[in-house]
């Protein structure tokens, strides 16, 4: 077997502990696929992994779940894609873990085909935050045309994709970010943005159907007062709701872990080809500038998603 560079960790810590390593390159199992990555995206998880271990446990390990590339090799009865075939997807979440490599080996419905009319990089950027939005939105939250949403950090990774997402399910779009992201979110289709810096979202929106909180902390308890009777809090921060203020409210809590999903994925890259799904790029970096990235990343500053490339 030969071999591959990865960025991966022997401790936790902070963005230093990544470092460019050389591993095993993998081989397909049945039914899996071997996928050339030529973009991965990195995602808050990413560097919660990294500080605390998580889902993940101890190190050592290489992070990232989201690839777009280059199928090179099939196992066993792994018919669905063939080599040559772009395509793009999240590895199945969270123990499949390891995009932030040269080669990743996935079950093959993890993947579908790549769009044309994006590249690797706008693809990678893609699959983990699409699925977790349309996850919490539409399969958790029901969203339907017609109804209203409240998307909290609407101008981040999850949220930005989470307005181009409702808008295309025929909602109304309430976001909140600052000021000066106003004119961004708007320009992805949000019908309201609010400053959360300014005034306090909870007594200026009233009436909605459902609440996508990526933020946690107290958004989740201030939020269940902008629901109407029988609305859906939808929390991705994986906060603790307390089911008890949630009926007291008259509403629903729920607490959403993204999964893998071909169907989904099928519909996010239907959305993308029509134009209609784009993610904007904060940063894209080469691998060997993970850290970089992960910095950039807590800042909490960022618009959009961060991607590392991996072929030029």
């Amino acid at each position: 077997m030969t071999k591959m560079r990865a960025i991966g960790q022997d401790v936790l810590g902070g963005p230093e502990v990544l470092k460019e390593i050389e591993i095993d390159k993998p081989e397909p199992g049945p039914a899996e696929v071997l996928v050339r990555v030529h973009a991965a995206g990195v995602n808050p998880t990413d560097w919660k992994h990294r500080t605390h271990g998580g889902l993940l446990g101890a190190p050592p390990f290489v992070l990232g779940w989201d690839v777009s590339g280059v199928v090179e090799a099939t196992g066993l009865g792994a018919a669905l894609h063939k080599p040559g075939d772009e395509v793009f997807g999240m590895l199945p979440y969270p123990y499949g873990v390891g995009a932030h490599a040269e080669y990743v080996t996935a079950p093959s419905r993890t993947f579908v085909r790549k769009p044309a009319n994006i590249d690797h990089v706008q693809a990678a950027a893609l699959p983990l935050a699409a699925l977790t939005a349309w996850q919490a939105l539409i399969d958790v939250g029901g969203l339907r045309a017609g109804q209203r949403v409240l998307i909290h950090a609407a101008a981040g990774g999850v949220g930005h994709l989470a307005v181009q997402i409702a808008k295309a399910h025929g909602a109304y779009v309430i976001g909140t970010a600052r000021a000066a992201k106003h004119d961004f979110v708007r320009g992805l289709g949000a019908d309201e943005v609010i400053d959360y810096t300014a005034v306090d979202f909870a007594e200026a929106v009233q009436g909605v159907d459902v609440v996508l909180d990526g933020i946690g902390g107290d958004y989740g308890p201030r939020s269940l007062r902008t629901l109407r009777p029988g609305g859906t809090l939808v929390s991705i921060a994986l906060s603790n709701l307390a089911d008890m203020d949630a009926a007291a409210a008259g509403v629903r809590g729920e607490v959403v872990l993204v999964e893998p999903d071909h169907a989904i994925m099928k519909e996010i890259a239907a959305l993308a080809e029509a134009g209609r799904l784009r993610a904007e790029l904060d940063t894209v970096l080469p691998l060997a500038d993970a850290a970089k990235a992960h910095e950039r990343g807590e800042t909490g500053r960022v618009q959009g998603k961060i991607v590392l490339t991996v072929v030029d």
